[in-house]
């Protein structure tokens, strides 16, 4: 694994010890509630409140009646202070006032600190899986959080549930002359283009992912996988497994759009990149892809119209 391009990755930066024994107390919250250090991040419709080009914390008192609060830890520069996700109703959201301004990670994460780059991450994630998971999965009763926000648990149920990530690989495809594949998804504009990815499926290796994904996506075989890194991708409940892998000689090499996800399919060398610029649309900087590529490129990109 590399830590230095794992240290690119915007979401992967984390700087609040998460402080799991503290889950376990009874009146966790209220606790939080009376101490004068704990500040809360408030959460709305997947967004967090913003203050100016960081996020905004409120202290216990400032923050609206939220419908879930989650315990997100402890900040390890000696202060100790516990922060708290509040996630927000529209009514409770509209109580901050007109002047409040959200904001969205996907769009913010490459240009946030390290700091709030961890805490929006980790809250957001949390946030979407209690969305997901109002019943349990095994008797089909409704759930209520508890533990901090770290489980969620129905009256008569022998068993809790935990947060759950979903595992999806995400791999920078090079031929012979060192060309980069890159495909645009169904999905999107016709003049984006991304590395190929795919989930995980049970039963299967991370790296017979990257061979199966390829294949299926662009019919071609891939060898080597090598492992680079790791971000989460709350969007809603991801994890992005980076890797690079090489096109495999010994098997036919003609690109084949599978024509229902991946609808069109190019080989770019750098050259070929720096030109078409102008022309295509490149994933954003808050992304894995995006820090493959650069990867490969051997620096910065510098394109106006990534997303």
């Amino acid at each position: 694994m590399s830590f230095e391009f794992t240290a690119r990755l915007p979401l992967s930066r984390h700087e609040l010890d998460r402080d799991y024994l503290s889950r376990n107390r009874p009146a966790l919250f209220e606790e939080l509630w009376a101490d004068a250090r704990t500040r809360v991040l408030p959460l709305w419709n997947g967004t967090a409140m913003l203050d100016g080009e960081s996020v905004a914390v409120l202290s216990p008192g400032e923050t609206p009646e939220a419908e879930l609060l989650l315990y997100l830890g402890r900040t390890i520069d000696g202060a100790d202070t516990p922060y708290v996700a509040a996630v927000l109703t529209d009514e409770a959201a509209a109580t901050l006032g007109s002047g409040a301004v959200w904001g969205n990670l996907r769009e913010l994460g490459s240009k946030l600190s390290d700091f709030d780059a961890g805490l929006f991450t980790e809250a957001l994630a949390l946030a979407n899986w209690h969305a997901a998971h109002r019943f349990s999965p095994r008797t089909g009763r409704a759930t209520s959080p508890a533990l901090g926000g770290w489980v969620r648990r129905a009256d008569g149920d022998d068993g809790d549930d935990f947060p759950r990530t979903d595992a999806a690989i995400i791999v920078g495809v090079t031929d012979a002359e060192d060309r980069i594949l890159l495909g645009s998804n169904a999905l999107w504009a016709e003049n984006r283009y991304s590395l190929l990815a795919g989930f995980v499926e049970p039963g299967e290796s991370l790296e017979n992912a990257v061979v199966r994904e390829v294949y299926e996506e662009a019919g071609i075989r891939v060898r080597n996988p090598v492992y680079l890194g790791s971000q989460p991708w709350p969007f809603p409940a991801s994890i992005m497994l980076g890797f690079r892998a090489t096109l495999d000689r010994d098997h036919p090499q003609t690109l084949r759009p599978d024509g229902e996800e991946i609808l069109d399919l190019r080989w770019f060398s750098r050259e070929e990149l720096s030109s078409s610029l102008g022309e295509i649309v490149l994933p954003g900087g808050t992304s894995i892809a995006r820090a493959i590529l650069e990867d490969w490129f051997g620096g910065p990109i510098e394109d106006r119209h990534e997303w």
